[in-house]
């Protein structure tokens, strides 16, 4: 992989208050390798393909609509390297082919071993067991974190960025939100909006980052992909408003709890604000597939 050079725009958010928003728009980075995800892999496939493997192989783990899924794949047919998902849910294995994001993933060339959730949970063994099939293979953890990804992370940052009093992204493995930690400067306070039910996160992301620069705020609005009317609403909202699409699992939800902060004047007066847009577009068409089904309202951009 290469750093692109397309320069990545922060974009102003107008507010009726004394702070002033700006979002960094990372889900332009790449059209299939989106946002944060790029940068996590970066350095993931750059230090594996430095070691020449023989019959180079990549293996990751992922859930149905995962965004982490679909830029593998797509790094993967970039690369031209084959690839392997462990999907959770063995109940998927008749049906991947009603799942946008799984489909998108084996056009580009991705293959698939459905477990079910009760192995899934085992991803220590189930590591290990593929260490052993596949001992040349690189194999990422599920949503991309490690030591590596942290690293990566370090490149949604620039001198722009530096201008800045909050660095805020959204937080679910929680790779991102600590490599924004590590790098940030100084004076900088990074805000994470977790979207997932896992308490262990503020201990992760401590570790990961080596500093205690950082707060975690709980987004999750339901659980980990649960999408209420309210956060529907908020997305069409904002894109009517802002014409921004963001997505109902991460950026959606961490632009939604970022507002109700700024209307809490949770932050101070004449304070600089910025958001990153991590991607994740892609997931919209099934969630609006699982939102029709439901009879519900769905996310409708441009409408």
């Amino acid at each position: 992989m290469k750093i692109p050079e397309i320069e990545i725009p922060i974009i102003p958010i107008p507010l009726e208050k004394k702070v002033t928003l700006f979002i960094k728009r990372e889900d332009l980075i790449h059209p299939e390798i989106s946002g944060n995800k790029f940068w996590k892999l970066f350095y993931n496939i750059n230090h594996y393909l430095e070691k020449n493997p023989e019959n180079p192989f990549i293996i990751t783990f992922g859930g149905a609509f995962s965004n982490h899924i679909a830029a593998v794949a797509a790094l993967g047919k970039e690369s031209g390297i084959p690839t392997l998902a462990i999907i959770r849910g063995q109940e998927l294995h008749t049906r991947w082919k009603e799942n946008p994001t799984l489909i998108t993933a084996a056009d580009n060339g991705m293959r698939f071993r459905f477990v079910t959730r009760e192995e899934y949970g085992d991803k220590i063994q189930l590591t290990e067991n593929l260490k052993i099939e596949f001992p040349n293979a690189l194999i990422i953890p599920e949503g991309g974190t490690n030591e590596n990804a942290v690293k990566g992370i370090q490149h949604l940052l620039n001198p722009e960025t530096k201008s800045f009093d909050y660095l805020c992204t959204a937080v679910g493995t929680g790779g991102t939100v600590a490599g924004l930690s590590r790098f940030a400067a100084q004076h900088q306070k990074v805000l994470g909006f977790k979207v997932v039910i896992d308490h262990s996160l503020e201990t992760t992301v401590a570790e990961l980052s080596g500093k205690n620069n950082f707060d975690l705020f709980d987004a999750q609005d339901g659980g980990y992909g649960k999408i209420t009317d309210e956060n529907i609403r908020f997305i069409n909202d904002f894109y009517h408003d802002f014409g921004i699409k963001t997505d109902p699992i991460y950026t959606g939800k961490m632009m939604r709890k970022l507002f109700e902060l700024i209307e809490k004047d949770y932050f101070p007066e004449q304070c600089r604000i910025l958001a990153f847009h991590t991607g994740g577009l892609q997931g919209i068409e099934g969630a609006n597939d699982m939102l029709r089904k439901k009879n519900r309202g769905w996310i409708q951009f441009g409408k």
